[in-house]
């Protein structure tokens, strides 16, 4: 085991950033080096993603309660076993996408404020995550990655959309970093996922404060 691995056996750590970036697939390799179970975002078996990104206005509300209730049940999962993890995307970041639809005229002011309202509900239960790992990356190139990977129902997202969850999130990590540690990694050209691990070992633990490592 490396030293990284030893220092996080037990850490409880997300994955964040625009769709497309990349988080899923440094969410397995953070899970690989540190020897951390790995929580995906549901893709292949949401019931609501087709349908969602074939007309969001129309199924925006149901979209972020079903995530909502998933991410949920990750995060509690990962409390209950007791044992350090990744998770693919946090339960923080679900309230991004539904800002920005309701910014968007995409969801219903109504509909917006009752799932804020969940979320206080849920964020009693929530355990604080040990650091969130920030993929900083331009919406463009996000556009870019999403367009190679091929998913037929993600063709359609905009580059305003990504331009929107761009700036929200660049808020997001301001706000949070008060209360979670964030480590910030530029991701516009990848990078060492070995080296990002030992990156994150060297500041976990530390104040709760936005972190960039450069690598």
């Amino acid at each position: 085991m490396t030293n990284a691995a030893r220092t996080l056996e037990k850490a409880f750590i997300g994955t964040a950033g625009l769709i497309g970036v990349g988080k899923s697939t440094m969410a397995k390799a953070l899970g690989d080096h540190l020897n951390l179970d790995v929580y995906h975002e549901p893709v292949d078996d949401n019931d609501y993603l087709e349908d969602f990104y074939a007309d969001i206005a129309r199924h925006s509300f149901a979209m972020q309660v079903y995530l909502l209730n998933r991410r949920f049940q990750q995060h509690q999962e990962i409390i209950w076993r007791g044992r350090g993890a990744v998770q693919d995307r946090t339960i923080y970041e679900d309230s991004i996408f539904a800002r920005v639809c309701r910014d968007m005229g995409l969801m219903h002011p109504r509909d917006y404020d009752t799932y804020v309202s969940l979320f206080a509900n849920l964020s009693n239960f929530m355990c604080r995550p040990t650091a969130i790992v920030y993929l900083h990356c331009s919406p463009q190139t996000c556009a870019t990655r999403i367009g190679s990977r091929g998913r037929e129902f993600e063709q359609g997202i905009s580059l305003e959309y990504l331009e929107r969850l761009y700036e929200a999130y660049e808020a997001f990590v301001v706000e949070i970093s008060k209360t979670i540690p964030v480590i910030q990694v530029d991701w516009e050209n990848f990078g060492e996922v070995e080296a990002l691990a030992d990156a994150i070992a060297r500041e976990v633990g530390r104040s709760n404060y936005l972190r960039r490592v450069t690598l």
